[in-house]
This record gives C-alpha cells, sequence and structure tokens, in this order.
C-alpha cells in the first residue's frame, strides 16, 4: 500500500512539475504578447499622432492661403480706392489764393501757373503745386 501511494504521490508531483512548466510557458507567452500589444499600440498611436499632425498642418496651410489671398485681396481694393478716393477739390484757400493771383481753374496752365506763383515763397508755391496735384489738376 505504501508503494502504491509512493507511485500516485510521485505521479501527482510528476503532473504538478509538468503543470508548473505549462504555466510557465503560458506566462511566456503572454509576456510576449503583452510586449508585442504594447509596441503594436505604440505604433498605431504614433500612426494616429501623425494623421492628425499632417491633418492639422493642412488645415493651417489652407488657413494661411485663405489669408494670403485676402490680404491681397484688400491690398488691391486698397490701391484702387486710394486712387479714387484722390481729392478731386481744392480747398477754399488755395482756390482764394489762385484767384488772387488770377488763375482760374478752368485754364489751368503749366506757364500760367509759374508766372502767378512768382510773387509767392518757394514753399509756397510747393504746396499749392503738391495741393494742385493731389486734386488731379495737374500732371
Amino acid at each position: 500500500m505504501e508503494m502504491e501511494m509512493k507511485d500516485e504521490l510521485g505521479a501527482t508531483v510528476d503532473r504538478l512539475a509538468a503543470a508548473a512548466t505549462l504555466l510557465e510557458q503560458t506566462v511566456e507567452r503572454l509576456a510576449q504578447r503583452q510586449s508585442a500589444l504594447a509596441e503594436d499600440a505604440e505604433a498605431r498611436i504614433g500612426r494616429i499622432v501623425a494623421t492628425v499632425e499632417s491633418r492639422h498642418e493642412a488645415e493651417l496651410e489652407a488657413k494661411l492661403a485663405a489669408a494670403e489671398l485676402r490680404i491681397a485681396e484688400l491690398q488691391g481694393r486698397a490701391a484702387a480706392g486710394a486712387e479714387i478716393a484722390g481729392r478731386k477739390t481744392l480747398p477754399s484757400a488755395m482756390t482764394a489764393l489762385l484767384a488772387k493771383q488770377g488763375v482760374t481753374l478752368d485754364s489751368l496752365e503749366a506757364g500760367t501757373l509759374d508766372a502767378a506763383l512768382t510773387s509767392l515763397s518757394i514753399e509756397q508755391r510747393i504746396a499749392v503745386k503738391s495741393q494742385l496735384l493731389r486734386a488731379g489738376l495737374l500732371s
């Protein structure tokens, strides 16, 4: 009887040893799978981040292009508006000064203007001519 118990005990110990070996192998496989899954997850996260960043960059580039287009459009309008919005009349003081010198705005010629402005100082002549240029009456 003792011999049977020893044999059974030996068989049980052998089965337990085999089970322990299988458990160790299973733990190793699970650890390998876990590390593989972690690497795969890191790779997926990296791809997701790269995709999000590229979309974000594309959106920013599109917004920048739209802003540059808008700026160019506004600059074009400002340039056209500056030409249109230029002053078309002379200030009343300038009109009175020219009238005292005998110059009418209907017949404004360079020779007549220079002759009329000879009595003025250089600074005043420059001021009168620049105002006439701004008003579009001189070219």
